[in-house]
């Protein structure tokens, strides 16, 4: 009997192709992950404060350029132009003088008080323009800010220096209105330079602090001329505080207040510097210590205050 051959063993499965695609080395990571990675970061975040200093400082062209442009164009629809940076405070001067001056009878005994008055105007404008124009330099600006990518304090510095600006026009009026009168120049008038200078920096710091305060509540640009209107009352700008102090019976701690209330210390400083009358007594004491102060404390608490809310300018 023959024998019968066995069926041959089936063929073995091919072996599976090999996956010769590169592993992706970001799989498994998450957004924050690949950020992180890449160096990504978020649109508008702000920076730390080293860097945002360093951004404002390559754009003080940008700040300067702004302002002067500004300046320019304040009055350009009106026929005198800029003739009105000088004859509105100087207008203002001569309605405080004659409300003040005669009717109140607050000239009586403040010797030189035409300068004494023209000079606290001027220089109290400057600080309430400065704080005014703050208040509308974000909401003022909306299109640039969610236009453009740069530090949003480059506004409110460009515009408290818009206002320097217009303080250094204005200072030339003054000081013919001085020589007018018969104050002549003297060697004191160097000091309204370095008193200048701080008060400038007071001012700066209060336009950041109201740029932030009114980006978020626009409408306290509506309340403002009332505050500072009474400030003003309270600053000096039409009498003399020593003398307000001496004919009322007001207690030693709100005397300090008026005394030292920075629209005060700088008007007074001014006053000092221009006026041959106006005496170191008149000053309240430490008066450079207290104008530094205040000029240092506004200036860098303004800008942190502004700098921290960087990211949320022009949103919402």
């Amino acid at each position: 009997m023959s024998q019968t051959a066995a069926p041959p063993a089936p063929p073995a499965p091919p072996a599976p192709a090999q996956d010769t695609r590169p592993v992706d080395p970001d799989q498994g990571l998450g957004a924050a992950e690949l950020a992180a990675k890449y160096g990504l970061t978020v649109s508008g975040a702000r920076p730390s404060l080293k860097e945002y200093v360093q951004q404002l400082w390559e754009r003080r062209h940008f700040i300067s350029a702004f302002a002067t442009a500004k300046l320019t164009a304040q009055y350009s629809e009106a026929k005198l132009g800029q003739i009105w940076q000088l004859m509105t405070p100087l207008l203002n001067a001569t309605v405080y003088y004659f409300i003040f001056g005669i009717l109140m009878g607050t000239k009586q005994g403040v010797p030189d008080y035409i300068p004494f008055l023209v000079t606290g105007v001027f220089i109290w404008t400057f600080t309430a323009n400065s704080i005014m124009s703050g208040t509308r330099a974000i909401t003022g600006n909306m299109g640039l800010v969610r236009a453009l990518h740069f530090p949003r304090a480059s506004l409110p510095i460009a515009l408290a220096l818009q206002q320097l600006q217009q303080l250094l026009f204005s200072i030339a009026a003054l000081a013919m209105i001085l020589v007018a009168v018969g104050v002549y120049p003297a060697a004191s008038w160097l000091i309204a330079v370095p008193a200048l200078v701080v008060q400038a920096m007071f001012n700066t710091g209060l336009s950041l602090a109201m740029a932030r305060v009114a980006s978020k509540t626009p409408d306290i640009s509506q309340l403002m001329p009332f505050v500072l209107r009474t400030w003003m009352y309270v600053s000096g700008v039409m009498w003399s505080l020593p003398q307000l102090m001496t004919r009322s019976s007001l207690p030693d701690g709100l005397v300090k207040v008026l005394q030292y209330n920075p629209a005060a210390v700088y008007i007074d400083l001014m006053r000092f510097a221009l006026i041959h009358s106006f005496k170191a007594k008149q000053l309240p004491p430490h008066v450079w210590a207290v104008a530094g102060g205040w000029a240092l404390l506004a200036l860098v608490a303004g800008f942190i205050y502004f700098w921290k809310a960087e990211e949320t300018y022009g949103r919402g």
